[in-house]
């Protein structure tokens, strides 16, 4: 009789987690915005002497045109609209209360001569420029210390021509790290979507030290041989929102960070509450979603559903290492499809990049409550590569209902992990077989204690005559 109940009770805490996507919807819901909103205030680049014929550098026409636009940022903001044509333009700054807007035919073009991009100073939480000491070539659009900026259009686009760049990074060129093509810094409600974007010199989008930022509806291309083209990297950012976007690039399509080493740790930001639903997307040689290797100001509280990622040579990837310091806690991952994937969940502890030699071996990663739930994979090489850090295991990973068809015949392979599983085929490696069910709840993020005694007190007012 107690197998039996035990079967009616995991039947029903099933159902339970079922639901938890829900829950993770109701109480963090996308703050949806209107960026059809009206400023009051509007012009459009050619009153500035603007020329769309994709040869005039236009720097100047977008620096004046923004700075004619602040002096109504303390009455309603500003828009600035781009109408079609190609617009070749240099480095320039967004302000407060301002919508970027671009036509459906508007395109805006990066400078391929590296004059037109400014360098700057390294970020705190890097120390230095992430390729090469010292400063770093400023982003296309950039901004800084900025309140309520919308960058979007009816599915205009922003073109980075970054085969330049690349070229340079390969032939060991550069005197700087490149530029990413959209960044902002140090600012708070940030809206990005209705846009393409391509060919990023670096990291396509990357908010870092942002908080309330929604990306929304964005395609992000770049060929799957480019150098380092990650699609949107939340950087020591909270309460991050991305949604319905397809990325195609050459790493990473999101990759979660929060600096480096010694300097991520000393400036302490994390990036927390960070949703990600229906995402698309493919590269070759990178992952679909990453966290890390910059971890070292703590990573946690991150939600990711609806996940479609085909061709590509790894689903989710944790990358850590000693030095880094920092925690990865509170993830997550739920409803998500993986197709011609080589390897589906690889957690990665020697990712060791160093800054400098001034980090400290001994500042080991904390990594714990990571949640994988409902994962399907057809054509799947390995299903998980899980390695943790001798001496520090990464504790408290759980696998609930995942199905992957595996071509090798060494599906799993673990290392100092400590977790629970429950319906995962193939069967998943020794140190995660002990069953979530009926005992670990509590341990597994977002599987919480209500659950089973919910589960429980329904199973038994259901089945009255059954005893545990």
């Amino acid at each position: 009789m107690k197998s039996s109940f035990s079967l009616v009770y995991l039947l029903l805490v099933l159902v339970f987690f079922s639901h938890i996507t829900w829950a993770v919807k109701g109480n963090l819901l996308c703050k949806q915005t209107d960026i059809g909103e009206i400023r009051p205030h509007s012009v459009t680049i050619t009153e500035f002497g603007a020329v769309g014929d994709g040869v005039t550098l236009n720097t100047k026409a977008f620096q004046n045109a923004i700075f004619y636009l602040n002096s109504f940022a303390d009455k309603g903001g500003a828009k600035l609209f781009v109408p079609a044509g190609r617009w070749l333009t240099g480095s320039f700054d967004l302000i407060s209360h301002l919508t970027l807007w671009l036509d459906k035919d508007a395109v805006i073009l990066g400078s391929m001569n590296s004059d037109d991009w400014p360098v700057v100073d390294p970020l705190p939480s890097y120390g230095r420029g992430r390729e090469l000491p010292g400063g770093r070539h400023r982003s296309l659009i950039y901004g800084r210390n900025l309140t309520d900026v919308i960058i979007t259009g009816d599915n205009g686009t922003i073109d980075g021509q970054g085969s330049v760049w690349w070229n340079w990074f390969r032939r060991k060129t550069l005197n700087y790290t490149r530029p990413h093509l959209v960044e902002l810094m140090n600012s708070t409600g940030v809206v990005i979507s209705n846009l393409t974007f391509l060919n990023s010199p670096f990291w396509t989008i990357h908010p870092v030290y942002c908080s309330h930022v929604i990306v929304q509806n964005v395609t992000i291309l770049a060929p799957l041989d480019s150098p380092n083209t990650d699609g949107i990297d939340p950087d020591s950012s909270d309460d991050v929102c991305i949604e319905d976007c397809y990325i195609s690039t050459g790493d990473d399509l999101i990759s979660i960070k929060s600096g480096w080493d010694e300097y991520g740790i000393s400036f302490a930001r994390p990036s927390r509450n960070i949703i990600i639903r229906r995402l698309t997307g493919h590269n070759r040689n990178s992952s679909g979603i990453a966290i890390g290797s910059e971890m070292s100001g703590g990573v946690s509280e991150v939600y990711a559903e609806n996940i479609y990622f085909f061709n590509s040579s790894t689903g989710i990837i944790l990358k850590t290492a000693r030095g880094r310091g920092g925690y990865v806690r509170n993830i997550y991952i739920s409803n998500v499809t993986l197709v011609g994937v080589d390897t589906a969940i690889f957690f990665n502890s020697n990712f060791s990049q160093h800054p400098d030699e001034f980090y400290d071996p001994n500042a080991l990663p904390v990594i714990e409550r990571i949640t994988f739930k409902d994962v399907i994979g057809d054509n799947i090489k390995v299903a998980g590569l899980l390695k943790g850090i001798e001496g520090d295991s990464f504790r408290h990973i759980c696998l609930l209902n995942i199905t992957l068809d595996v071509t090798t015949k060494s599906p799993w392979n673990c290392s100092n992990i400590q977790g629970y599983s429950t319906l995962v085929s193939p069967e998943t490696c020794e140190p995660l077989k002990e069953s979530i069910y009926p005992k670990h709840y509590s341990d597994c993020y977002l599987l919480p204690n209500h659950l089973r005694s919910s589960a429980r007190h329904l199973a038994k007012e259901t089945f009255p005559d059954i005893r545990s």
